[in-house]
């Protein structure tokens, strides 16, 4: 079958095989996967990953197969895909937190074969391929009335963005909050931010083309940060004693700081960028004693099984919008293409349609 594989260089292979399924595991067809900045992590470094490897970790398609075991995913349904490949049965997992289950993390999964050579499945998902494996946990049944192509990218950009303000950060109505970073993650931070009816909603991002996208997912207000702009002045004109959350979406050690110093007394950072492995970031401690917290979040504190279908739920009653972060669709081959577009700021999101 084709797939993408990184080799230590990016490649579209069609000599890739996915092995039979475990009792608790369902083959799922592929049929459109999103292209975000952690697959890029990968191509470029700042998230070490051994290969071969098929990437991507958003994705959505129809249930082919399942294994034994399986009891609530069927043949024939469609689902969105989740990384998280959590036991179900741990202590974290019986209390609602399953990014906490450790078999989320540090497990390299190897379901693939590229040219019969054993290869690794990124984020426990590996969707940059026709066919894949994973656990029953990880597939999440949709309304088949849903765009496969809308639906893929609920499970990573939508989970990890609007769940970092619905789960984690989990604001009052009215209170202020500045999201650093308008890429797929910040737009669905903002969205996040706007279903919970927060304001003013700052974005800031160093490319002005993003002013549209940002307002149309919910920034009231928006600053397009460069070397002759004073972003942290431009913030205080709007919310003078600081914001009462602000989310860093890029993964820039200056830009923490800059987000818990922009913070109001009892404020809150949420990180949400990934920045280099061991990077480090510092901040004024006195600062934090005005009751103010830094946050990290991992996969938007989510409950995919919760989460997914209120997701669902929102975008059929026009709350939540899908359709439009997906600004365009590409073929496998054209993946260079799409990340050229991505560099280039073009996209809210690209979406790979495999069938």
């Amino acid at each position: 079958m084709k797939a993408i594989v990184w080799t230590g260089s990016l490649e579209v292979r069609d000599d890739v095989e996915v092995r039979d399924l475990r009792p608790n595991e369902v083959r799922v067809r592929v049929h459109a996967t999103g292209l975000c900045h952690s697959d890029v992590s990968v191509v470029n470094g700042t998230i070490p990953f051994p290969t071969p490897a098929v990437l991507g970790h958003e994705g959505a398609g129809v249930v082919e197969e399942v294994g034994g075991a399986v009891r609530k995913v069927k043949v024939g349904d469609h689902v969105v895909l989740t990384t998280l490949g959590n036991c179900g049965q741990c202590d974290a997992c019986d209390r609602g937190q399953p990014t906490h289950c450790r078999d989320t993390a540090g497990r390299l999964s190897a379901p693939f074969t590229v040219a019969g050579e054993k290869a690794f499945q990124f984020a426990n998902a590996g969707v940059f391929a026709e066919t894949t494996v994973v656990k029953e946990t990880q597939a999440v049944v949709i309304d088949p009335e849903v765009p496969l192509a809308s639906a893929s990218l609920i499970g990573c950009a939508v989970l990890t963005g609007t769940g970092a303000v619905l789960n984690r950060a989990r604001p009052r109505p009215g209170q202020s909050a500045l999201v650093i970073g308008i890429g797929g993650i910040g737009l669905n931070v903002l969205q996040g931010l706007a279903i919970a009816n927060c304001g003013p909603i700052i974005a800031v991002d160093a490319n002005p083309a993003k002013e549209a996208a940002a307002r149309q997912f919910g920034a009231t207000h928006f600053i397009a940060a460069g070397p002759d702009v004073d972003t942290a002045a431009a913030v205080k004109e709007i919310c003078p004693q600081g914001v009462d959350f602000a989310f860093e979406c890029v993964g820039h050690p200056a830009l923490i700081r800059q987000s818990i110093d922009l913070l109001d007394w009892g404020g809150s950072c949420v990180l949400l960028g990934v920045p280099k492995l061991g990077s480090e970031a510092s901040f004024v401690v006195n600062s934090l004693y005005n009751d103010k917290s830094i946050l990290g979040c991992r996969y938007g504190a989510a409950r995919p099984h919760h989460d997914i279908p209120l997701f669902i739920d929102l975008y059929k009653s026009g709350r939540l919008k899908l359709d439009e972060l997906v600004s365009a669709t590409y073929q496998p081959e054209q993946v260079q293409e799409a990340l050229d577009a991505m560099h280039g700021g073009a996209l809210n999101r690209a979406v790979l349609t495999w069938a």
